[in-house]
Parts: C-alpha cells; sequence; structure tokens
C-alpha cells in the first residue's frame, strides 16, 4: 500500500489511485454500523446554515467550503465517495474563507497541525458533544469509537458515537479521520477509506502493533 509523505502532493494523489477502497470496510466492526452515511440525507440538516461557499485545491482533491458568513459549517471532498454541489441559493465569496484556506493549506502541507477557525457545525447536542471530543485527539493519534464513548462517560454508547462521527459536516478540521475501529482498523469514512489513510498518513500516524510485527 502506498504511503503519503507531507507535502508530497504527487505522492498524494497516486495513494488515492493505488488505495481505491470502498467507504465502508471493517465488516467484523459492529460499533461503526452506523456510521455509514447515506449521502443524499445526511446533509440535510449538517448545511442548513449555510449561506455562502467557496472552492479550494488540494492534495488530496477539490474542497467545497461552505459558511454562514462568519464561521465555518462545511468541509466536503469532492474526490470521495461523498461529494456534493452547492446549493443554488448559496452565493459565492472568497473573502470569508481566505483564513480557512490558509490554515488547511498549512495543514496539507505539513506545517500545521491545530486549527484555530470559527466553527458553526449544525448538529443535535449530542453530535455537538462528540464533535467537540474529536477536537481534543491529538494530531497523529487515534482513538477507538469505545474509547471516545468512553472519554464522554457514556461507556457501551461507541455505536452511536460512530453515528455522530459519521455526521460530522467539517472533516479535517473536526478530525474524524482519527478514530479507528476496536481491532485498530481503519472503518468509515464518509469521504473513503483511501482519503482517511491519506489523512493519517499525513499526520505520521502508525497503525496499533505495526512496530511490534516490525522487530
Amino acid at each position: 500500500m502506498l504511503r503519503c509523505a507531507r507535502g508530497d502532493a504527487a505522492l498524494w494523489l497516486r495513494v488515492l489511485q493505488a488505495n481505491a477502497l470502498p467507504a465502508g470496510g471493517g465488516a467484523g466492526n459492529s460499533e461503526v454500523a452506523m456510521e455509514q452515511p447515506q449521502h443524499n440525507q445526511r446533509r440535510e440538516k449538517e448545511v442548513s446554515g449555510t449561506t455562502c461557499f467557496s472552492w479550494m485545491d488540494s492534495p488530496l482533491g477539490r474542497l467545497l467550503l461552505g459558511g454562514d458568513g462568519r464561521a465555518l459549517t462545511l468541509i466536503n471532498f469532492q474526490a470521495g465517495n461523498g461529494a456534493m454541489a452547492p446549493r443554488p441559493d448559496w452565493t459565492e465569496r472568497a473573502e470569508p474563507f481566505r483564513e480557512a484556506v490558509r490554515q488547511l493549506d498549512g495543514y496539507f502541507a505539513g506545517r500545521l497541525s491545530d486549527f484555530d477557525l470559527p466553527l458553526a457545525p449544525r448538529g443535535t447536542a449530542f453530535q455537538q458533544k462528540v464533535w467537540r471530543a474529536l477536537r481534543e485527539i491529538p494530531y497523529g493519534q487515534t482513538r477507538t469509537y469505545g474509547q471516545l464513548a468512553q472519554g464522554l462517560g457514556m461507556s457501551g454508547a461507541a455505536r452511536a458515537v460512530g453515528a455522530a462521527n459519521g455526521r460530522n459536516p467539517l472533516p479535517v478540521v473536526v478530525p474524524c479521520h482519527r478514530v479507528i475501529g476496536g481491532d485498530g482498523s481503519l472503518t468509515g469514512f464518509y469521504g473513503g477509506l483511501a482519503l482517511k489513510q491519506a489523512l493519517l498518513d499525513l499526520e505520521g500516524w502508525t497503525r496499533p502493533g505495526a512496530q511490534l510485527s516490525l522487530l
């Protein structure tokens, strides 16, 4: 499997082509069964406050950015399985997204590990709680769905956490890619597992047990 290095845009594109993995995966991970998205329905509430949009290019393809003029409400990978188009009532405006583009560029180049942006994701109180917990996962590290649920004081709610994780409208900035299956496998990323793997590779993540297997 190809891996990508920080700032290596050409290799990132090769990763997407070589790691043509399905959006699901991890059939044995019942904890994430609820995370598998229904792309035509899941964004109805998440984008309800979006009024403007812009585009940016990244090493992983074009990104659609959405906002309300003050805060970021949406990041959508056009190269992934969950690509969406701007709604007819949204206005294309570059200015509200300049800082988001600058920080995302820094992240993809390996220069930035923490985002400092105004965010306004739309979701239920439970989803908001899960999304706040995602932002506490350090750069280059991962947590399982079970660990995330335990950290929220909700042991046994891994499936519900997986469902909220799958509805995160701000991937990368709210790092849902840092949540993995209980067996260490990559599971349930709306843009496809190749995108998830590429983001983890960028952050220098090593699959649990991988180093031991080399000894």
